[in-house]
């Protein structure tokens, strides 16, 4: 089979985990106890854990491959960067020995290489993207469609990012800054801040940034978590209490419950596939566990897009790069393959209709991610 595209990621959770080695065992076996995982899964080696077909809604098809990395998802922070720097060196090295055209780095997985992309494997046959303007035109059509939903005044409002100079908070700024009245700018590097900040000023945007989280006051009606916080409680003092979160994080930071009763909060950059998507395995429930049929992330995405269009090549690529003219761009390639924003969600399902007071926002419990099958293992 030729390969068009591969899939780089890993799971979010234990369980969803312990799903993709059940699978990779077969129905035969046994499932292995989750604290069994917890000491095999670090020793799995980066491999293709299924075929995935993308269905074009023009009737075009493209062919790939899904490697899992298999970092262990309470090994995500600092002191495992080497480790997890290998794990994704070696599944890209996979993704060439298969000759896929094009490699999409799904979420930590992007993260991790930050726009270094002489830290993996080369060869001229094969491409990498890190998918992450897609995953901006999904996150703002998010916000707007959101806005729309409520009845928000998106071009009154008072925009707040987390993890604002990062590459897809970056891409976020330059896109919705010119359509709020103004925006903030929270992230820990000083020097990438000014720097945004005096390229968004120009542009004549009304700005205020922050190295420090509790120097913003609770004037934000909608904010973009665009990095794990360290403290997701955090959040709760800078908002509004009726605001509209977009958590697009890695891990998601946020759940829906009481701390802010009016608050309207959903799982950003995702899209839909309305062509459909094959898995081979049959992985569907394990590897996409969302709550609508073919939903991925749009990191993933992108890669699968441009192998229907046939444009193999490294969309995107370098941190701080995504620009407004290169999101409308995928979007549109995306829109014209029936790839289309998801139905919004959160951890408690389907987001619809209106209305305050109908979906209240609370910090996300230490074990949440276990219990809720609307947790993706796709990035």
């Amino acid at each position: 089979m030729p390969v068009d595209f591969a899939l780089i990621g890993h799971q979010e959770t234990w369980s969803a985990a312990a799903g993709v080695v059940s699978a990779l065992r077969g129905p035969e076996h046994a499932p292995i106890p989750n604290d069994e995982i917890r000491e095999i899964l670090p020793w799995i080696p980066p491999r293709a854990v299924c075929q995935v077909e993308a269905r074009s809604s023009l009737g075009a098809r493209a062919q790939g491959i899904y490697i899992d990395t298999f970092i262990p998802p309470d090994r995500l922070g600092p002191e495992f960067l080497r480790d997890n720097l290998a794990r994704v060196r070696q599944a890209a090295a996979y993704a060439i020995r298969e000759e896929a055209k094009i490699v999409s780095l799904g979420g930590f997985s992007s993260i991790l290489i930050e726009g270094n992309f002489d830290q993996i494997p080369q060869k001229r046959e094969t491409v990498f993207t890190t998918g992450n303007s897609l995953t901006v035109a999904f996150i703002a059509q998010g916000i707007e469609k959101m806005c729309a939903l409520e009845g928000r005044d998106l071009e009154g409002a008072t925009l707040l990012i987390v993890g604002a100079t990062g590459d897809v908070g970056s891409g976020c700024a330059r896109c919705l800054a010119p359509l709020v009245a103004r925006v903030q700018l929270y992230a820990r590097n000083a020097a990438r801040l000014r720097a945004l900040r005096a390229e968004l000023e120009a542009g004549g945007v009304q700005v205020e940034t922050a190295t420090d989280l509790q120097q913003f006051r609770a004037e934000a009606d909608i904010a973009i978590c665009a990095a794990s916080l360290a403290s997701p409680s955090l959040l709760l003092d800078l908002v509004k209490s009726d605001a509209v979160i977009c958590d697009a994080g890695y891990p998601k930071n946020l759940a829906p419950c009481g701390a802010l009763p009016d608050a309207r909060i959903f799982f950003g950059g995702l899209g839909q596939i309305r062509g459909g998507m094959r898995l081979r395995p049959d992985l569907d429930g394990v590897l996409n566990r969302h709550p609508f049929p073919d939903v991925v992330h749009g990191c993933l995405l992108e890669g699968m897009v441009l192998a229907l269009e046939r444009r193999f090549e490294p969309f995107s690529q370098g941190r701080g790069f995504i620009s407004p003219e290169r999101v409308t761009e995928i979007g549109a390639m995306a829109a014209r393959h029936g790839i289309l924003l998801a139905p919004p969600y959160n951890v408690n399902g389907p987001v619809e209709g209106s209305g305050k007071g109908t979906l209240a926002c609370r910090m996300k419990e230490p074990e949440m991610a276990e219990k809720s099958p609307a947790w993706s293992g796709w990035a």
